[in-house]
């Protein structure tokens, strides 16, 4: 792993602690204030635009500033958005905000400011990736860790917000930004201006990545769906009781970090194999998840699916990053971050219309997500990412 990597995957893991911890009080938070279902799904629907839209944007400014300016401002985000965001539950909870402002303010700092932050890091992260990397193999390998520390935040963040809301509800809201802190400290102590390794040139067109694209947003939406879907399942159905959704959320989190952290380094795949590999295999698991009787069939079923998801979208987002020159990773990255972004404001949604008419139709439509992205990953992508995994 290139040593400029490290402290960034730092950033990566922590920033996305805090989003986990924070989206896991929100809950709590919003019946002490009073809030209604929908203002609450309205402010994770926020988030996931914000985060969406400003990827790309971040991307373009990479490409023109260098990768430390946007990690560094991101942080500074995140840091401004979890503090604002502990002030206003400060005054809210006391009374001193009315309970509309207090949302508006929830809204802004929550939603916008730390969305807007977490998308400049992630694709900082991935820019950083492609342009200390040179061969497929350590390109790959090095995509995979961004994955596996985004992944790793997610999987923590609840676990330790679990453990502080025994003490106060309050207490990961302060935590937060204190966390956003330090990695902003780190990134701007250790995080140096990057001179990019000499790269091969790039032969393959923009058009020649639509397919890796494809794929990369179908195995996205397709796992969206599936982290929906469980939650639905253990609110309406006996397959998953209410004390075991914590185990299958953790099964999904965990096929994640394994595939990303462990599987691509250790397999050291091409990533047209992983997303040749990793497709079909999570289609597999959504197959199992329609027909899985049990608590424990279900956790298995969902276990295989972020494993095949986790092989195949680093399979994707590698074949991205090799398909542009040095000049365009903070572009391709923008891109690569709205494709995730974009499936996860559509796929809560989508999920809740096919639930109301069958409940089996959302793990039925991200199988046959999961199969489309299949056929696209065996489309070329073009001469510059080669099947070797030199």
């Amino acid at each position: 792993m290139p040593r400029p990597l490290t402290p960034v995957l730092i950033a990566v893991f922590l920033m996305y602690l805090v989003q986990q911890q924070l989206a896991s009080v929100v809950g709590p938070l919003a019946v002490a204030f009073g809030l209604p279902t929908s203002q609450l799904s309205l402010l994770f629907s926020v988030a996931a635009v914000a985060t969406a839209v400003a990827s790309p944007l971040w991307g373009l400014l990479l490409d023109a500033t260098g990768p430390r300016a946007v990690l560094i401002a991101g942080l500074v985000l995140c840091v401004v958005g979890p503090a604002g965001f502990a002030a206003v539950v400060t005054f809210g909870l006391d009374e001193t905000l009315p309970a509309d402002l207090a949302f508006l303010l929830i809204l802004f700092f929550r939603g916008v400011v730390f969305g807007v932050g977490i998308a400049a890091v992630l694709v900082a992260a991935l820019a950083l990736a492609g342009l200390t990397t040179a061969g497929t193999g350590d390109r790959t390998r090095a995509i995979g860790f961004v994955g596996a520390a985004q992944s790793l935040g997610v999987l923590a963040g609840p676990v330790i917000a679990g453990v502080l809301v025994a003490g106060s509800t309050t207490l990961p809201v302060y935590l937060a930004p204190v966390l956003a802190a330090v990695a902003a400290v780190v990134a701007l102590v250790l995080v140096k201006p990057v001179v990019p390794v000499l790269q091969e040139p790039v032969r393959a067109q923009p058009v020649e990545l639509l397919p890796a694209f494809g794929a990369g947003l179908l195995l996205y939406l397709s796992f969206a769906i599936a982290e929906v879907v469980v939650v639905f399942l253990a609110a309406d159905r006996e397959r998953i009781g209410s004390g075991a959704i914590e185990g299958v959320l953790l099964g999904a989190g965990l096929g994640l970090v394994l595939a990303q952290g462990l599987l691509v380094p250790v397999l050291r795949w091409a990533p047209d194999r992983l997303l040749k590999v990793g497709a079909p295999v999570a289609a597999a698991g959504y197959a199992l998840l329609v027909i899985a009787p049990s608590a424990a069939v279900v956790t298995a079923a969902v276990l295989v699916v972020s494993l095949g998801v986790g092989l195949g979208v680093t399979g994707f987002a590698a074949t991205a990053s090799l398909g542009v020159g040095l000049r365009r990773q903070g572009l391709v990255a923008g891109l690569v971050t709205l494709t995730s972004g974009v499936t996860f404001v559509v796929g809560p949604m989508l999920t809740g219309l096919l639930f109301e008419v069958e409940p089996n139709a959302p793990a039925l439509v991200a199988g046959a997500a999961a199969l489309l992205a299949t056929g696209l990953a065996f489309v070329p992508a073009g001469p510059r990412v080669p099947h070797s995994a030199v």
